[in-house]
């Protein structure tokens, strides 16, 4: 297939992907208003957030064993057609409960989704061009976060929250009608490939409970409470079952232990359990800067976040060259480097802080933020036989999950736990301060495991 095509297929998988990763900012902006009209209490609302991201985690093991017995090019399809279905469903629902269940549905259709559009860009991309084609496939992931909360602003503004849901309808219909019809057959990696149920399900509810157990922790406002020991430590009981039976399955397992031979590949697994936990938490706590430390509205937080949202767009050209001239290891260490100096001044910023001055902090944080993840997913894919890319993909998804549910964790109960014993005005922002040197920290952590990452990747057939 010329390059040409291969680029709009790129483009195609990108915009399938558009929804899912819109679709959970949007949402949290609406919760006020759609607990106010279903007649429930805070507490239930939220479980239309929680459902959706454990039935995301529980969905990526499948993925794997999906395309190595399926044509992936239909398997994405269903995903795409379920998403948009229960997009339909959630958007009619009257009650709680029913709009619980169809969030399951959607959460499922998306931990589906995410994994497959990697796979399936391996699978037809030539290696020498993967690191292009990477930059465009990620770019609903680094982009949604940021322009979610200013879409979903103005839907619930001028509209009501029913539309945050019809929004994926059209956008599912085209991007299903665009897969079908321009995106080629990729052929089952391994037709008599057994699925490994029992894997599955270790991998699946282990870190779904570690997930839920984290949520609980910044719920709480701290990780000593009884929900978070239960689930977290029920989770990790499951990895450990999983271990066991990996070393039993071998390669049949769903994630064959094999991989983490690799010096590469572990490293590359643990900087994305520390990415998740550098990005997931000060997203989840930047709003509430702008909202409770500067009492704006939230279709104002979102266009102040804006800078941040440039900053990840724009650090993608210069990755490219920088990937091709110095290699991984050291664009993902300059990639840090600016990380860290788009956080280091949130130790200090407050109230009273120049708009111009965070802006630009927000910035380079941009910068940082998008050009840390998507070289190490790149790792993964050019270091890794193709036959073994669904099972790669699952570990790095799953250990991202977590450690994007840690992240915000940590700082949820640094936040909470601090402004509970600090009753005074302006506990607020100094529990912001406290939160971004924890993300600071983990940071700095991440400049460590890096070090194993090759210079260059040699691709592998």
């Amino acid at each position: 297939m010329e390059i040409k095509k291969i680029r709009n297929v790129a483009l195609i998988l990108a915009f399938g992907l558009l929804a899912p990763m819109l679709d959970t900012t949007m949402t949290n902006i609406a919760i006020n208003d759609i607990g106010r009209d279903l007649h429930t209490t805070l507490s239930n609302v939220q479980w239309i957030i929680t459902a959706y991201v454990l039935a995301t985690s529980i969905a990526v093991p499948f993925s794997g064993w999906l395309t190595q017995r399926f044509n992936g090019k239909y398997v994405f399809l269903a995903a795409q057609i379920f998403f948009g279905l229960s997009s339909v469903g959630a958007a009619l629902s009257h009650d709680i409960n029913a709009l619980i269940l169809y969030r399951i549905v959607q959460g499922f259709a998306a931990g589906l989704i995410i994994p497959l559009v990697t796979t399936m860009l391996v699978n037809i991309a030539p290696r020498e061009h993967l690191q292009k084609l990477m930059m465009v496939v990620m770019l609903p992931i680094m982009v949604g976060p940021i322009f979610g909360p200013i879409i979903g602003a103005l839907v619930v503004e001028y509209g009501n929250w029913q539309w945050i849901f019809w929004i994926n309808v059209p956008i599912m219909i085209i991007a299903a009608g665009l897969n079908f019809w321009k995106v080629p057959d990729i052929p089952a990696l391994n037709k008599s490939a057994r699925i490994d149920a029992f894997g599955i399900a270790l991998l699946g509810l282990g870190s779904a409970a570690v997930i839920y157990g984290l949520s609980r922790a910044g719920d709480l406002a701290s990780f000593n409470n009884a929900d978070t020991r239960l689930y977290v430590t029920a989770g990790l009981l499951a990895f450990v079952v999983y271990w066991i039976w990996g070393r039993y399955k071998k390669d049949q397992a769903v994630l064959p232990l094999a991989l983490f031979k690799s010096p590469v590949y572990s490293a590359t697994t643990i900087n994305l359990v520390l990415a998740g936990m550098v990005t997931n938490g000060p997203m989840l706590i930047l709003p509430l800067y702008f909202q409770q430390g500067r009492s704006m509205s939230v279709l104002e937080t979102g266009l102040w976040l804006l800078p941040q949202g440039i900053g990840m767009l724009l650090i993608r050209p210069i990755l490219l060259k920088l990937l091709d001239r110095v290699g991984v290891r050291y664009v993902v260490w300059f990639a840090l480097s600016l990380a860290l100096i788009g956080t280091i001044p949130f130790g200090w910023i407050n109230a009273s802080t120049n708009m111009g001055i965070v802006s630009a902090v927000l910035f380079v944080r941009g910068l940082g933020v998008g050009g840390v993840i998507m070289p190490l997913m790149t790792t993964i894919l050019l270091g890794m036989e193709k036959e073994l890319i669904p099972q790669a993909n699952i570990g790095a998804r799953i250990f991202q999950n977590v450690g994007g549910a840690f992240g915000s964790a940590l700082v949820a109960t640094v936040v909470a736990a601090y402004v509970s014993t600090h009753r005074v005005l302006g506990a607020n922002i100094v529990a912001y301060q406290h939160a971004f040197w924890w993300s600071m920290a983990i940071t700095v952590v991440m400049f460590i495991p890096a070090i194993f990452l090759p210079k260059q990747v040699e691709p592998k057939g």
